[in-house]
């Protein structure tokens, strides 16, 4: 399927006009698509993370509960799995543009997509919000099968702290709980490739995001967990293979970030493709009505086709049902 396709068809399902104005605002639940979709995919279908509450948790109200909500791929379902985490800060999640919408786009490529809803801060603080995305990745992995994709094929996408999040679960990670008495902690939490999308990465002040570490650590943060959760001086050879991208104009979030994890993946020998735009705001999303912008998509298409992402291999079924 060519990008055009995928954009129109993209563009029916979300109803994109001006995504980018809507950046980082916070969304309630991702709404249902509209009719005229339901031939090409089934209805979203959102889960708990944890049934009876979720470990840490403050209280049962709907921001307590960490959620997957999951976009099934068509039946050109091609085995692979992208849990998407929206942006916002740690304060607020842009479900729209940065979630459902993102979604879809995966869905036309028959890839399954799992938007993530992690609990936030200044509630809560790390590492909950880390917790809940190596649950994520653990659930999808160890209910495969049951979501039609291949547990060796499941990866990670987020944007700004979203991104962070998801640099963060690339960098720190296990491979589970042989003995855990619920089968998803003896998964691993490894996501098997990351898509960064203009990602809050350093704690470096000079080009860090100031409010999405004091959102994650509180006003005082400990140094060391500062070091810690700095994600370019985290990476190791064993850091997924990466895909970026990033604007030059970006002044909520500097490109250095995105540079530095670069930089890191390539001195690591980690696989690694970046792309930066000399122009374009923070919080773009799929960028659908920007000239420029709206390359990336067909950047990252092509990145996923090449390390063999896109092609369903034989005996997987052709539906995620």
């Amino acid at each position: 399927m060519t990008f055009a396709l995928i954009s129109v068809a993209v563009a029916m399902l979300c109803g994109e006009v001006g995504a980018g104005a809507r950046a980082q605002q916070p969304s309630s639940a991702p709404p249902s698509p509209p009719a005229a979709s339901r031939g090409l995919n089934t209805l979203p279908q959102e889960i708990p993370l944890w049934e009876g509450g979720a470990p840490g948790a403050l209280g049962t109200e709907d921001t307590d509960r960490p959620t997957l909500t999951i976009y099934r791929a068509p039946r050109v379902a091609n085995g692979t799995g992208v849990i998407v985490a929206p942006g916002g800060g740690y304060t607020a999640l842009a479900m729209d543009h940065e979630g459902r919408q993102v979604a879809y786009w995966f869905n036309a490529m028959g890839v399954s997509a799992f938007v993530l809803k992690y609990r936030l801060g200044p509630r809560y603080h790390h590492p909950i919000e880390l917790g809940d995305a190596q649950r994520a990745i653990r659930t999808v992995r160890a209910r495969a099968q049951e979501f039609g994709v291949l547990a060796d094929r499941i990866g990670m996408m987020g944007f700004s702290a979203g991104g962070h999040l998801t640099a963060t679960a690339g960098t720190h990670f296990d491979a589970g709980k042989p003995d855990g008495s619920d089968p998803i902690d003896r998964v691993s939490s490894r996501p098997d490739f990351l898509i960064l999308g203009y990602p809050v990465i350093s704690s470096d002040p000079t080009i860090a995001h100031a409010g999405s570490f004091k959102n994650l650590l509180g006003d005082t943060p400990e140094p060391r967990l500062l070091e810690d959760l700095s994600n370019d001086l985290r990476v190791t050879p064993e850091t997924p293979p990466t895909f970026l991208f990033h604007t030059n104009a970006d002044t909520g979030v500097p490109a250095e970030n995105s540079v530095r994890f670069y930089l890191a993946l390539r001195k690591a020998k980690v696989p690694a493709e970046m792309h930066i735009f000399e122009n374009g705001p923070h919080g773009v999303g799929l960028a659908l009505n920007d000239p420029s912008l709206s390359a990336w998509p067909t950047l990252l298409m092509n990145w996923l086709r090449a390390r063999g992402l896109l092609t369903r291999p034989a005996g997987v079924p052709a539906s995620g049902r």
